[in-house]
C-alpha cells in the first residue's frame, strides 16, 4: 500500500514563499510520477506540477517561473518550492504519486496566502 504524508503549509504573507515536501512509501518511487495539485471550495482540483521518473517537469501556467517541483530519491520525496506567493495561490495542496492506472494522494495540506 502506498502511503503519502505532506508538511510544510501554513499562513504566509503575499510575496512570501513556502516549501511543501511529501514523503512517499512503497518500494517503486524511482518508477511514479510524483505531482502537486491543489483545491479550493467548490472547483476542481487542478494540477500545480509535475515530474516524472526522469526528472521531466510540467507546470500550471498560472505558477511557471514561481514554483519549482523537486524530487528527492534519498528520502522518497517530493517538494514545491513556492516562492512570489499571491493571494490567489490559497488552496489545499495535495500530492499525489501516478504509476500506470493507479493515482495515491496524500490528506492534503493549507496555503494560505494573506496579509
Amino acid at each position: 500500500q502506498v502511503q503519502l504524508a505532506e508538511s510544510g503549509g501554513g499562513l504566509v504573507q503575499p510575496g512570501g514563499s513556502l516549501r511543501l515536501s511529501c514523503v512517499v512509501s512503497g518500494s517503486r518511487f524511482s518508477l511514479y510520477i510524483l505531482g502537486w495539485y491543489r483545491q479550493t471550495p467548490g472547483k476542481e482540483r487542478e494540477l500545480v506540477a509535475e515530474i516524472t521518473n526522469n526528472g521531466s517537469q510540467n507546470y500550471a501556467d498560472s505558477v511557471k517561473g514561481r514554483f519549482t517541483v523537486s524530487r528527492d530519491y534519498a528520502k522518497k520525496a517530493v517538494d514545491l518550492q513556492m516562492n512570489s506567493l499571491k493571494t490567489e495561490d490559497t488552496a489545499v495542496y495535495y500530492c499525489s504519486a501516478k504509476y500506470w492506472l493507479n493515482t495515491y494522494w496524500g490528506q492534503g495540506t493549507q496555503v494560505t496566502v494573506s496579509s
